[in-house]
């Protein structure tokens, strides 16, 4: 597969795990995947369909597979983004000799991902979005606000209120949900600006 001039220039410019990434990309282009700067960083794709992200984190590169939940972790190496994450999985490397190590598993994966992607297969539908106490009284009595609530993705739903709920006390719980309103009336995402 041909390389994306975009990607050559994320990689030359990043000051996290260039050579990690220089390392594992003909991984993915072997696989037959296309590339792509999406979401500001390298993402492999089958078909059109996002497969694997490449996210250069302060402590780890991340290959993070879309559809990771649904891959067969013989090998113990997928890791949950974070405790409420249901699709995401990632391998996390730390050196290139990480790549070369991972070099076979990393392959394995990607062709399960694919093949994952060619079934047309999906994660499941969330738990029920149980709101805060403070979210659901406050759309209760704004019908714009519901309105605006109900219109954003379910990701984005989940976002807000995770970060409400995990407040302690109700009172920062208020003092968040007021902050962010504007947003959500906005129909933009938590860390959308």
């Amino acid at each position: 597969m041909a390389k994306n001039l975009n990607v050559d220039e994320f990689i030359d410019e990043s000051k996290l795990w260039s050579d990690e990434m220089a390392r594992v990309r003909p991984i993915f282009l072997r696989c037959g995947l296309t590339e792509h700067i999406k979401w500001g960083k390298p993402c492999y794709c089958h078909e059109r369909k996002n497969v694997v992200i490449l996210q250069p984190l302060k402590n780890f590169l991340s290959l993070m597979f879309f559809k990771g939940a649904l891959l067969k972790d013989n090998e113990n190496v997928l890791r949950a983004q974070g405790p409420n994450s249901r699709s995401a999985r990632r391998i996390q490397i730390t050196s290139v000799e990480d790549v070369d190590r991972l070099k076979g598993t990393i392959k394995r994966y990607v062709n399960q991902a694919i093949e994952v992607e060619k079934a047309g297969k999906t994660v499941g539908p969330a738990a029920s979005l149980i709101l805060a106490a403070e979210l659901q009284q406050r759309i209760d009595c704004d019908s714009a606000l519901k309105v605006a609530f109900e219109a954003l993705t379910p990701g984005r739903q989940r976002e807000y209120n995770l970060y409400f709920s995990n407040a302690k006390q109700a009172k920062t719980r208020n003092a968040r949900i007021e902050r962010l309103v504007p947003k959500i009336l906005a129909g933009k995402g938590m860390r959308e600006r």
